[in-house]
């Protein structure tokens, strides 16, 4: 397995990550037992999760995962064997359950959802810390481009204030973006450097054969300010295993069961999967494989978070790290990506 440095902190993690959102709806709580048991046997120590987490996101799931992992913790023990990341819930009416009010990233919210999710967790700290998305208008899940909208937002500067806090406390390591933007993550450093906070280490953001809209502005600041990318949805949600195509839904896959996740299935976005997935079968590889060896060939990435239902899937996405693709790969890749280019954001 292959370690990379978690921005300029001294942690080194896994080049994958043991996702979790479906450990709680999905998965069992012994089905999560048995991924993290087999994950760490493979040399995987990075495991991320969330305190909205089962997902999708329910009022009887919320906590759900971290509590699963706050269990396999107490068993196992070992917690300097991993990297423990969970997030912070952004802004959201329709989440008002998690803590009992509508979300918001501010210093009296962080304090509450980060004391939640320790106690969950069963630990004193987490090795890093979120921002599950931005307390201000964004396009995101699903949308691309930026519409300028005014609205009562936390200011960056009392966030970064109260992260600042939970790392005094010793309740946090470092700390992260998710579905951020550039200006979002260049003026998070901007105030650390200006010594308002601890300075991010890491965006978790979407990256794909379907999705590399990180590219046209986050990749740059990952690789000159050493804040790099965590990628979720790296197989776009199992769509790029070719399962979907022709309209097939395998029983128990997970867009069988959430059907409402349209943003791997528009028309572009099927056709670029179907690309993508003739492909490797034409170079005799498998097609979650290579799309997953991709990602992590990337230079501005520091680890792929995978998820899985089944003990098989998983093994498939860590047999990934060993595929180097061709030359002849490569560039077919880039061939089809000037063909769908952003069929999926």
């Amino acid at each position: 397995m292959e370690y990379r440095r978690l921005g300029r902190s001294d942690i080194e993690v896994s080049i994958i990550c043991l996702g979790s959102m479906t450990w709680g709806e999905q998965n069992s709580e012994a089905e999560g037992f048995e991924q993290m048991d087999y994950a760490l046997d493979r040399g995987i120590n990075f495991i991320d999760t969330a305190e909205m987490y089962a997902a999708p996101p329910s009022r009887e799931t919320c906590g759900r995962t971290e509590e699963i992992i706050g269990k396999w913790l107490a068993a196992r023990g070992g917690r300097d064997r991993i990297v423990l990341a969970t997030k912070a819930t952004g802004p959201s009416d329709g989440l008002d359950y998690i803590r009992g009010e509508p979300t918001r990233l501010d210093r009296r919210q962080i304090a509450q959802a980060i004391d939640g999710s320790l106690r969950r967790l069963q630990t004193d700290y987490v090795d890093l810390y979120q921002l599950h998305w931005p307390d201000r208008p964004i396009k995101a899940f699903g949308e691309l481009g930026y519409e300028h909208r005014a609205g009562e937002e936390t200011p960056l500067e009392e966030t970064l204030g109260a992260l600042a806090e939970l790392v005094r406390a010793g309740k946090v390591r470092t700390v992260g973006l998710s579905n951020e933007t550039p200006w979002g993550v260049m003026r998070f450093l901007a105030l650390a450097e200006a010594g308002r906070g601890p300075r991010m280490v890491s965006i978790q953001n979407p990256y794909s054969l379907l999705n590399r809209s990180f590219e046209t502005g986050l990749a740059e600041v990952a690789l000159r300010e050493d804040c790099g990318l965590l990628a979720y949805a790296p197989v776009a949600a199992g769509a790029l295993t070719g399962k979907y195509l022709g309209g097939q839904r395998p029983e128990g896959a997970r867009m069988t069961l959430f059907p409402n996740n349209k943003r791997y299935f528009g028309e572009q976005g099927q056709a670029a999967t179907a690309a993508y997935v003739a492909l490797a079968r034409e170079h005799g590889l498998d097609p979650a494989r290579m799309a997953l060896a991709y990602v992590l060939a990337r230079p501005f990435l520091t680890s792929a978070i995978v998820g899985a239902t089944d003990l098989s899937q998983l093994e498939n996405s860590i047999a990934a790290k060993d595929l180097v693709l061709s030359e002849e790969v490569l560039n077919a890749i880039e061939s089809l990506h000037k063909i769908y280019t952003y069929p999926c954001p």
